[in-house]
C-alpha cells in the first residue's frame, strides 16, 4: 500500500492506516533526527514530530507529498530544539556533550565530523545521501532553491572531504 493511501485513509480516521505510516517511517525520521542531534535529543524530538503529524495530517491537502512534508516537521522540530538549546548555552555558557560511547566505534569519525559541519551543510547531507532524497524535496523541505542545495551539497562535501583528510583519513 502506497504512502499516499495510507495517508488518505488516516485523514479518513482509519487507525491501522496510521499505525502503518508511523511503522513504515519511525526509523528513517529518527535516524534523521539523530543525524542532527545526539540520541537522547533525537528520541524526544523523535516523538515530538509524530505529535506534530498526528496533529497536522487532517489538514495535509497533497497526501502525495508525504514524505517532504514529514521531513519538513522534522527539520523544524530539530531546528526549533538546536535555537533553545543555542539559547540555553548562550545563556548557562555550556554546551551539550558529545554521546561518548559512539566515540568507540568507527563509524564515529564520520558522525563526530557531520556534527562539526554547518548546520545547513550538514542537514542537506543527510537529507540528501542519508535519507535519498531528491534535490527537489531536499529544496522543498529547507524551503529554499534548488541551486541552493546543489550548491551547499557542493561546499558539505568539500567541507566534509577537509575535515576527514584532517583526522587522517585520504580518498
Amino acid at each position: 500500500m502506497t504512502d499516499e493511501l495510507l495517508v488518505i485513509r488516516a485523514q479518513l480516521g482509519e487507525h491501522t492506516a496510521l499505525a502503518e505510516l508511523v511503522s513504515r517511517w519511525q526509523a528513517p525520521v529518527w535516524t534523521y533526527v539523530r543525524r542532527m542531534l545526539d540520541a537522547e535529543r533525537a528520541d524526544d524530538v523523535t516523538q515530538e514530530v509524530w505529535l506534530a503529524v498526528i496533529r497536522g495530517l487532517p489538514g495535509l491537502r497533497e497526501p502525495g507529498r508525504f514524505v517532504p512534508w514529514l521531513f519538513t516537521i522534522a527539520r523544524r522540530s530539530v531546528t526549533d530544539r538546536l535555537r533553545g538549546e543555542y539559547a540555553r548555552a548562550a545563556t548557562v555558557g555550556a554546551l551539550v556533550a558529545e554521546d561518548a560511547v559512539e566515540a568507540m566505534v568507527d563509524r564515529a569519525a564520520l558522525v563526530s565530523v557531520l556534527a562539526q559541519l554547518p548546520v545547513p551543510e550538514r542537514e542537506i547531507l543527510v537529507l540528501f545521501y542519508l535519507e535519498d532524497l531528491s534535490v527537489e524535496e531536499c529544496a522543498h523541505i529547507c524551503q529554499i532553491p534548488a541551486g541552493t542545495v546543489k550548491s551547499r551539497l557542493n561546499r558539505a562535501r568539500r567541507l566534509l572531504r577537509e575535515h576527514l583528510e584532517e583526522k587522517g583519513y585520504r580518498p
